[in-house]
């Protein structure tokens, strides 16, 4: 067991499509780098992924290229526990406990759930109680961190008057946890400008072959300023983008040349293209480093969910017994 000092850090990423650079910058990367501060658990949500994946193979082989990713990426399985949202089902039973005290004008207050009905999503009863869902698998690990962007401090928020709600209804049940917000996660631009989504089929992937990756670089929305005259550096996807792969002084040196005209915007995506491709080619030698190991994968999943579900069923038995379960 964990001695009882050490922070736990909670985080969760969704299997709904091949992981994008905004994933990478916006969860993974931060994720990674937390390995060292304490006992650090990241869950694939497969659960969250039915609200949109309706194929039951593309969700399986989703989940394990997250997996397969993330393990790639730096995640290291001797310092993290990964594992499957499902294989811990005891979330599930939670997020109806929590569902029972949950305030109706809480969840419609919900950011994301308006902006998903706005981009088309149906108006399911999963989708509207997704914040019930994601506040149980915070709290069934009695996690003290949640890193997350800006967009989803709201929902830490949420988990937090759910469980002060509980507190207040059962007794002392729940710690509540601290979102930490990642400077990073504000905006990871895609190719049209908003914020990179596989749904709004913006992205650029992080392990999409050469040829892909420079069309979809080459294909960012740009305005039609003439190759002499100075560009616009506030509005840029481009240098935005760049920033996250440069050094300061490289993208100084971008910065000049976009004040001084004399470039065009085709010269500027080709550098993004070269330092983004640069960046992930020690991760494409890792992944193929775990394919390689046809057992990998499915052994470090086991041995995450063996662990979560230690910790969740403490903490369910907790929870059942101050609410009046078996």
């Amino acid at each position: 067991m964990t001695d009882k000092t050490t922070m736990r850090i909670l985080s969760g990423i969704q299997p709904s499509g091949v992981l994008h650079i905004g994933n990478y910058f916006g969860m993974m990367r931060p994720a990674i780098a937390l390995q060292a501060e304490g006992e650090a658990l990241y869950f694939i949500a497969d659960y969250h992924a039915l609200t949109s994946v309706r194929d039951p193979e593309v969700l399986r082989t989703n989940s394990r290229r997250v997996a397969l990713d993330f393990l790639a990426c730096g995640l290291d399985p001797q310092r993290a526990t990964l594992f499957r949202h499902s294989d811990v089902p005891q979330v599930t039973e939670l997020a109806w406990i929590l569902s029972t005290v949950a305030p109706m004008g809480l969840l419609e207050r919900a950011h994301s759930y308006k902006d998903k009905l706005a981009r088309g999503m149906a108006a399911t009863v999963g989708l509207f109680n997704y914040p019930v869902l994601m506040a149980a698998d915070i709290l069934i690990y009695d996690s003290d961190v949640v890193p997350v962007g800006k967009d989803q401090k709201q929902h830490i928020e949420m988990t937090r008057d759910l469980a002060v709600k509980m507190n207040e209804t059962f007794g002392q049940i729940f710690k509540l946890p601290e979102a930490r917000i990642q400077p990073a996660t504000e905006t990871v631009p895609g190719i049209d400008g908003q914020k990179m989504s596989k749904s709004y089929g913006n992205n650029i992937d992080i392990f999409g072959d050469e040829k892909e990756t420079r069309k979809r670089v080459m294909s960012i929305v740009t305005d039609s300023t003439p190759i002499e005259a100075p560009k616009d550096l506030e509005r840029s996807t481009i240098v935005e983008l760049y920033s996250l792969f440069a050094s300061k002084d490289e993208l100084a040196n971008m910065c000049d040349r976009f004040k001084k005209g004399g470039t065009g915007y085709g010269d500027f995506k080709k550098e993004l293209f070269q330092k983004l491709w640069e960046y992930f080619t020690p991760m494409r030698k890792r992944r193929e480093e775990i394919l390689r190991d046809k057992s990998y994968i499915d052994n470090v999943l086991a041995r995450g969910a063996e662990r979560a579900n230690e910790i969740a069923h403490e903490v369910m038995q907790r929870v059942r017994k101050a609410v009046g379960l078996r």
